[in-house]
């Protein structure tokens, strides 16, 4: 009579240390590259976002530059219904009930904009031309719109030309002999017309998210 065969026993065989490690390494290896790329992808995602806060803060700047400049006026009682020093850039524009200057100004790399009180009287109007002359940058009011500038410029449009407002004069009027772009600053109650347009150049320095310059010209119309 034949004996059944028993079934042999299995040996089950279990991972060796050494392959524990190699697979532990493997998956640290794996690990570090996966968060290098989460991390990549999270770095460029903020670096874009502050990007985009500060385009949309230039854009949202130039706009109320543009507004100041497009309102403008000439009120017949001031030398000018805009002036640049090289510092700061004046304007009297015309607002709801009345008019008002506003002043531009770069200091320290920050750009600032100051607008005062609106008056109705050419005594007030010429008091406030008078004191935006002597802008400090710390008047109560003032708005810090834009910092990292190291420069900027004011080009007039008149005659067909581009000239630096710190030196322009209406070409259309005679030369004197006179410095100040060989005009003569204009007697009392007589006012050097607005130019046709105005350029701005924004310079921006090192670490302020831009490179090169920034440039807006807007065109001012009749009055």
């Amino acid at each position: 009579m034949d004996t059944p065969h028993l079934p042999r026993r299995r040996r089950t065989r279990g991972f060796t240390l050494i392959e524990v490690l190699v697979a532990m390494t493997i998956m640290a290896i794996v690990a570090i590259m996966s968060w290098q790329g989460v991390d990549g992808i999270v770095r460029a995602r903020t670096a874009s976002q502050q990007r985009l806060e500060q385009v949309l803060r230039v854009s949202s700047v130039l706009a109320q530059w543009e507004q100041d400049l497009d309102n403008a006026q000439d009120s017949g009682v001031l030398p000018s219904a805009m002036a640049f020093d090289g510092a700061s850039m004046r304007v009297s524009r015309r607002v709801p009930g009345g008019l008002q200057m506003v002043v531009w100004s770069l200091r320290g790399g920050t750009w600032l904009r100051w607008a005062g009180p609106v008056v109705t009287t050419a005594s007030e109007l010429q008091q406030n031309w008078m004191s935006s002359q002597q802008f400090l940058g710390s008047e109560v009011g003032q708005l810090r719109t834009l910092t990292g500038l190291s420069d900027w410029q004011v080009y007039y449009y008149r005659g067909n030309a581009w000239t630096n407002a710190q030196s322009s004069a209406d070409p259309t009027q005679p030369n004197n002999g006179q410095p100040n772009g060989g005009q003569p600053n204009p007697p009392s109650g007589i006012t050097t017309p607005l130019p046709q347009g105005v350029r701005l150049v924004l310079s921006f320095g090192e670490g302020s998210g831009f490179s090169g310059n920034v440039t807006r010209d807007v065109t001012i119309g009749p009055q």
